[in-house]
């Protein structure tokens, strides 16, 4: 039975590390992988990783690339994580979400700290497209925040090289919102992220819905790849349809959270859309008994205009940390890259 679960816990770790090499674009080493595991909540140092890679070399799951120890997933190791444990993926959304929660240091009174982010990657020839497309999405306020960070090829965005040819953009995610509510002593479930349709420049209703709990790939990811939404003629005509969570948090802690909320608004996170009453749908999405639902907008809205004007855009949503101080305002990074 020992051994049984033994051999379990390998391959849950063996498959953890196999999802962030495919997830990457350039070579890992042990000191990368071993730090995103820890996101994952699996604690395994960086020796530990080097040895479980050695392993996988000679299974044909990875291979070695460069002068280091960086390795890349082979099309062995693609076929091997598809074919994972069903319990391992699912639900891993819902896990990388509280995770990131709970490791976010953002102080909102002093404006600093970690703030979590998405991260999009583009190639350096489309970035002044992409920005134009983004700006009118950015001025109307659909978006988490209008602060954004670039890194060009070379440099790093949580860790992550940007590829040669390539750039990094990162948004801030509404885990944000969720963290300050969470630190603030208000327990909540992040249940659903989906497509909700917007009419007037208002809120009408959800018009697709993906329940985080069991879900191994971020809603936001899977709606913009599937051309689903409608950003930009949201942002131009105020008809369209964007991307949005919903959370639940008891009833009761209300008046804390509305509190909290505010503070947000007034720090320019202009991500909630709505507060529901108690026990009572919102946007026509019900809600559990003694709880109500809250909101937000997803932090790669503007990512998604460009993505519906042309442009290829790979998208990692909810994915790391940044320092606030590396955050500029978007109309700053368009005004530098457009000059």
């Amino acid at each position: 039975m020992i051994g049984q679960i033994d051999n379990q816990d390998i391959k849950r770790k063996t498959t953890a590390i196999l999802k962030i090499l495919h997830d990457s674009r350039e070579p890992l080493g042990g000191r990368i992988i071993a730090r995103q595991l820890k996101d994952l909540g699996i604690e395994l140092g960086e020796r530990a990783v080097r040895y479980h890679l050695k392993i996988m070399d000679a299974q044909g799951l990875t291979r070695t690339e460069g002068k280091r120890d960086g390795r890349l997933i082979t099309p062995r190791g693609i076929e091997e994580l598809s074919s994972a444990l069903v319990t391992d993926r699912i639900g891993s959304v819902a896990a990388r979400i509280e995770q990131l929660a709970y490791r976010t240091s953002f102080d909102l009174k002093k404006r600093s700290g970690d703030i979590p982010i998405n991260i999009s990657i583009l190639s350096r020839k489309n970035l002044e497209a992409a920005l134009e497309a983004m700006a009118e999405t950015f001025m109307a306020g659909i978006c988490v925040s209008d602060l954004v960070a670039i890194a060009f090829e070379g440099e790093e965005l949580d860790g992550q090289i940007i590829p040669s040819g390539m750039v990094g953009l990162a948004t801030v995610s509404c885990v944000a919102i969720s963290s300050a509510i969470l630190k603030a002593g208000i327990p909540l479930d992040t249940r659903f992220g989906g497509i909700l349709q917007i009419h007037g420049r208002q809120p009408v209703r959800f018009v697709e819905l993906i329940e985080y709990s069991g879900c191994s790939v971020n809603p936001a990811e899977i709606l913009i790849a599937s051309r689903m939404t409608s950003v930009g003629a949201a942002a131009h005509h105020g008809d369209g349809k964007i991307l949005a969570n919903m959370i639940e948090i008891p009833v009761v802690c209300r008046p804390a959270a509305m509190t909290i909320l505010s503070k947000l608004a007034d720090a320019g996170f202009t991500g909630l859309i709505g507060v529901g009453k108690a026990n009572e749908s919102l946007y026509e999405v019900p809600v559990e008994a003694n709880k109500l639902g809250i909101v937000l907008q997803s932090g790669l809205n503007p990512v998604a205009a460009a993505v519906e004007a042309g442009i290829e855009i790979e998208n990692h949503a909810m994915s790391g940390l940044i320092e606030y101080k590396r955050l500029l305002k978007f109309e700053e990074i368009a005004g530098k890259v457009g000059s």
